[in-house]
């Protein structure tokens, strides 16, 4: 099964087949219920079992909660090549998502990345606005990163988040520098501050034609709310990185797969578009009944490359069905804020005060 899985993962968007989809999801999901204790409780609990599903669509999701509370595995008795934890702020409990299989989570990341971020290019000097996975090991942000790096990145490319600390002065030293196209990828808010060192510092670059940004999580952090427009217009004001040239990631540490809203260097309205191994529904948060397209609601995931969790999960991010893909609405109103771009913001927050000690006095 898991060969089967890979080489549906490598497939084109255009060629892959639903009936594979469908046949390999039904598969998991006769895994799963099998080998997954938590998972098969809550099947029971809606009466539903393998024999009685004929479509992916009827594979019941997880809510995604129950990473939190229970350990939702395939191999409770193993130990993880990988444990990836949720990236909370307000409470203690974070999910945790364990991963056996690495080939697989591995071919998830480059395919889609590969087609969103690099149609043009095999590597480019990647510059890392996050912290190096030595220094988040359980982050599944700093693992694509470091899988991302180890495939398509030059020998120059290299983390700029060190002891929780952007540095902002080698940075941009190095931007000044390029002589190539480079890419910038970071949390949303990771952006922010840096974007905000360049204001105050007066730091104008045009980076060489090509260059391209890659951000994900929320533009919702501990220290305010941008607009993602905003982040786009301040990487083309201060680094001469056009717009479309800059491309969103959706992701979460349940997930093995990601979503982008676009191809680097194609001008075309933001939509986040799933690889082969990863379909959406969009279902409504009273009934759970599937949407119409164009209405809000609760995203759910269907990810291939989930082999050792649940191959569906329920989120708790808004959204709405589109042509192409789907657009992003937000977090349900009952649901905790968290996500990769909210820590990194307050970690980078918390550099700022401690660089400003007027500013500690302001806030107490």
């Amino acid at each position: 099964m898991q060969h089967d899985i890979v080489h549906y993962i490598a497939a084109s968007p255009k060629t892959a087949s639903e009936a594979e989809f469908n046949r390999l999801a039904l598969l998991l999901f006769e895994y799963q219920h099998t080998h997954n204790a938590p998972y098969r409780k809550f099947c029971l609990s809606k009466k539903i079992a393998p024999g009685d599903v004929k479509h992916w669509h009827e594979i019941p999701a997880l809510p995604v909660l129950a990473f939190k509370w229970a350990q939702i595995t395939c191999r409770p008795k193993e130990t993880p090549a990988r444990i990836f934890y949720s990236s909370g702020t307000s409470r203690q409990e974070r999910s945790q998502h364990c991963l056996f299989d690495l080939v697989t989570a591995r071919a998830a990341i480059l395919a889609h990345f590969k087609r969103h971020l690099l149609p043009d290019h095999d590597q480019m000097r990647m510059m890392m606005l996050t912290p190096p996975p030595e220094e988040a090991p359980n982050a599944s942000l700093s693992y694509m990163m470091s899988v991302l790096r180890e495939l398509f990145g030059t020998k120059k490319s290299r983390y700029y988040i060190q002891d929780e600390r952007l540095q902002h002065a080698r940075l941009v030293k190095d931007l000044a520098s390029a002589n190539e196209a480079v890419m910038l990828l970071g949390t949303s808010f990771s952006f922010v501050h840096f974007i905000d060192y360049c204001e105050k510092e007066g730091v104008h670059l045009n980076l060489p034609a090509g260059s391209r940004l890659m951000d994900t999580g929320g533009f919702k952090g501990k220290s305010r709310e941008v607009p993602q427009a905003w982040i786009y217009e301040m990487a083309e004001r201060h680094w001469g990185i056009l717009p479309e040239y800059c491309i969103n990631e959706y992701g979460m540490s349940e997930l093995s797969s990601q979503f982008y809203d676009g191809i680097a260097g194609v001008p075309a309205p933001r939509v986040y578009v799933a690889p082969p191994q990863l379909k959406t529904r969009v279902l409504s948060p009273e009934t759970l009944a599937p949407l119409p397209d164009g209405e809000a609601g609760l995203l759910a995931h269907t990810d291939l490359a989930n082999i050792d969790s649940v191959v569906s999960i329920l989120t708790e991010d808004l959204g709405r069905k589109i042509a192409g893909g789907f657009l992003l609405s937000g977090r349900a109103s009952d649901a905790e804020q968290k996500g990769c771009s909210i820590t990194m913001d307050a970690l980078l927050e918390k550099q700022t005060l401690i660089a400003n000690p007027d500013t500690i006095q302001e806030t107490n």
